[in-house]
């Protein structure tokens, strides 16, 4: 008798697959000490729970078949994959163009305050989810141009390849958002140091993970990061 098992999930010839790796916690944002700017963009470094959450990634994806590492061009991406870059012996790559949200006037920290406070522009962006209500903020379609733009780069470097890229969690929400068709911020949250996992085929992307956070289980981190 002739059967027809179920299969594993197995990459298809050509694909890409990208883990995105959401940067460990940055430091607490003071309205006394804003952080500083790289090309507009706030820059923070990681806290000490942020160093403690990259350690758990790079332990978690040491031995995983990665072909390269990405970083953005804020050193929090950076800081969160040395870990792992010190276990793989692999150089990060640079992709200025997975960098987090531009926040417009909101950009330094103050997003975290407006937020705590629930300032009335807030609520308004999370009513329409819309990045751009923030004056000066960036709009979904300059952001969705950058964003696919890099995906699409990275997997032309690497088909039959995984990449893990290091990015931020306005970044992971954005991508999954648009690989699934849902609402604009359905994906936002993602927790700090989670890995989520996209495929990346010629007409589509494909996600088969999101905000997997099981390395960081009874962690220190773990009471920041509810």
């Amino acid at each position: 008798m002739k059967e027809y098992r179920q299969h594993r999930f197995t990459r298809p010839p050509g694909a890409t697959e990208i883990l995105l790796v959401r940067h460990g916690e940055s430091r607490p944002a003071r309205p006394e000490e804003p952080f500083p700017l790289v090309d507009g963009h706030g820059d923070p470094e990681l806290s000490e729970i942020g160093r403690e959450q990259a350690i758990r990634v790079g332990e978690r994806l040491r031995s995983a078949p990665i072909d390269a590492i990405y970083v953005t061009n804020l050193r929090r991406t950076l800081e969160t994959a040395m870990p792992l870059v010190g276990h793989l012996g692999l150089e990060p790559v640079v992709e200025p163009d997975l960098r987090e949200v531009h926040l417009g006037e909101w950009e330094g920290g103050k997003l975290r305050m407006m937020a705590y406070n629930n300032d009335p522009v807030y609520q308004q962006m999370q009513t329409e989810e819309r990045w751009d209500v923030i004056p000066g903020a960036e709009s979904f379609d300059a952001l969705n141009a950058r964003v696919m733009a890099a995906l699409s780069r990275i997997a032309t470097r690497h088909p039959d390849q995984l990449v893990a890229a290091f990015v931020h969690g306005g970044i992971v929400g954005h991508v999954l958002a648009h690989a699934t068709g849902s609402r604009a911020f359905a994906f936002n949250g993602a927790d700090n140091g989670s890995i989520s996992h996209i495929v990346m085929l010629p007409d589509r992307i494909v996600v088969r993970g999101f905000n997997d956070r099981t390395h960081l289980e009874g962690a220190v981190s773990d009471g920041a990061m509810t």
